[in-house]
């Protein structure tokens, strides 16, 4: 498989939800990235092309909630590859600091974030 990430991804281990109104599934974040996440496939889950799906994840023992717009970009039978579309200010400030956290490197995560967000027109975001 052609491998074209742009961004690193942090092996993660949550409970997540993955939604496309009126339907939620339950399912497990494998690893996060500033870009997407690869989820195990839920149950009972139907592609839906070129649709947005609404991925929420809880940080384990908080009430942090990282809440993202994405897009399925891989999809197999155990697993699903989501894309970031859109994110808010409050989600990606915890998004960034968790990758931060266990990217160990965070040189890394500071040649990331410009790209992320010349990708994602968020100029205001971090200024």
């Amino acid at each position: 498989m052609d491998d074209r990430r742009k961004f690193s991804r942090v092996l993660f281990q949550a409970k997540a939800t993955l939604s496309h109104l009126p339907t939620f599934w339950q399912t497990q974040v494998h690893d996060l990235s500033l870009n997407g996440a690869l989820i195990q496939r839920p149950n009972n889950f139907t592609d839906i092309p070129n649709k947005t799906f609404k991925l929420s994840l809880f940080l384990p023992s908080t009430d942090i909630e990282i809440s993202m717009d994405a897009k399925i970009v891989y999809s197999s039978e155990k697993q699903l590859g989501l894309r970031c579309i859109d994110i808010d200010v409050e989600s990606m400030g915890h998004l960034k600091r968790l990758v931060e956290l266990n990217c160990g490197n965070p040189n890394l995560l500071h040649r990331e974030l410009p790209q992320f967000i010349r990708e994602h027109s968020l100029q205001t975001l971090f200024v």
